[in-house]
């Protein structure tokens, strides 16, 4: 049988993309939303700063009186206004974050002046220009202002404003669920107990981690063996989840299953292969069930491959599915540390470590070999093709945050 030919990475990409139904929206506190999506636009309840503070500690006067001598007249803390207005020749201690007094317009700071008593003056710089320690009212947002996009990822800087902005709950798109079925002979579902013709099934807890870095928790089903009834009893035991993720089995292998298990099911195969190494056999399939619609992204069984296909595949699925606005890995350029062989005709991503300046490429780069990807940081994204890279050359990279940098 002639297979069609692999796709490329963007096209494959693109149509899975394409298959992504955004979760519905559900309204939940604010401070239980980090890592969710804004499933509506968040406009600002109220005005911050509400008045115009201090950004300083020193002491405050009138914009016409800025050369002193001034007699102190009270204090303005933070959440302790002074209540009075200024006159001319009077100036007010404050703090950063208070009020500024009614008619006080400068802030002269602390050691720019000398205290005797109730008595100030300048010895340094008067304030310029006269508002350079003042924040101004409306200087982050005004009430009623667009203040985050729908399609919004809420980390810790975006959870704050929301809070500041006046919001004590967000709606943001549903988490999709996730089943995690791993398939092979060979896995040994206890690494402590392998004999020689096994492997520990690792892949599973590598693909669970990975989507719970990205805020989905996913249901593990598994080591499932390489029988075609048993995998068609696991895709029928994924219950209501929207994504299934397979590890294993998914190329033409006499043991390869996964493909002829969907089939039998009833599911329609979208696209298998993608013209990329490690991780050409991809399969994507949608399955329709009383639940609705599943998406299957059947990956390869090496671990490497599998951590690949499931950073270039599964993960952008689910942020589309979350309703992030640009679910795909960004890419970025840096210098390369190492000698990069010439590529042949399918695009390779190769392990390595970037140390905030260049890249090192890892010297195994065997789709099995676990311990140079547990070293790696970044993916180097070589095109179909491209000539031998010299160190110091401008390389292109997708930052995994595997491994971290020390």
């Amino acid at each position: 049988m002639k297979h069609p030919a692999p796709l490329p990475l963007e096209e494959a990409q693109a149509r899975l993309i394409a298959l992504a139904q955004i979760m519905p929206g559900e309204t939940i506190p604010v401070e239980l939303a980090a890592g969710r999506v804004l499933a509506e636009p968040l406009a600002a309840r109220r005005t911050q700063p509400p008045a115009d503070l201090s950004a300083m500690d020193g002491y405050t006067v009138r914009a016409g009186d800025s050369s002193g001598p001034w007699r102190i007249v009270g204090e303005s803390a933070a959440g302790h206004p002074f209540s009075g207005s200024l006159s001319a020749g009077e100036a007010v201690r404050i703090s950063t974050g208070a009020l500024m007094p009614a008619d006080a317009d400068c802030v002269i700071l602390q050691e720019d002046v000398a205290r005797d008593g109730d008595r100030l003056t300048l010895t340094g710089d008067g304030p310029d220009p006269e508002d350079k320690h003042v924040r101004r009212r409306g200087l982050d947002f005004l009430s009623g202002e667009a203040i985050m996009a729908a399609g919004t990822r809420l980390g810790p800087a975006q959870l704050a404003l929301a809070i500041s902005a006046g919001h004590a709950e967000v709606s943001v798109h549903r988490l999709p669920r996730v089943a995690i079925i791993d398939s092979g002979d060979e896995l040994a579902s206890s690494p402590s107990q392998c004999a020689l013709h096994q492997i520990p099934a690792s892949n599973g807890a590598m693909l669970a981690a990975m989507l719970r870095e990205s805020g989905c928790e996913a249901r593990r089903i598994g080591p499932v063996a390489d029988d075609l009834d048993a995998l068609r009893t696991a895709f029928a035991n994924t219950g209501d989840c929207e994504v299934i993720v397979t590890s294993g089995g998914a190329s033409v292998g006499d043991h390869d299953l996964v493909r002829p298990a969907l089939e039998s099911l009833g599911a329609h195969i979208d696209f298998w292969r993608v013209a990329i190494k490690p991780g050409k056999p991809l399969l994507i399939a949608t399955l329709e069930r009383n639940q609705g619609r599943q998406i299957i992204v059947g990956l390869p069984g090496n671990p490497v491959s599998s951590f690949v296909t499931a950073y270039l595949f599964a993960l952008p699925l689910l942020r589309a599915m979350m309703g992030h606005a640009s679910p795909l890995p960004r890419s970025f350029e840096t210098r390369s540390a190492s000698l990069l062989r010439a590529i042949g005709s399918r695009r390779e991503f190769v392990r390595g470590y970037w140390d905030g300046e260049s890249v090192t490429a890892m010297t195994v780069q065997d789709s099995g070999a676990l311990a140079s990807l547990a070293a790696s940081n970044v993916l180097i994204d070589r095109p179909a093709n491209a000539p031998a890279t010299a160190p110091g050359e401008t390389i292109r990279v997708y930052l995994t945050g595997n491994g971290g940098i020390a």
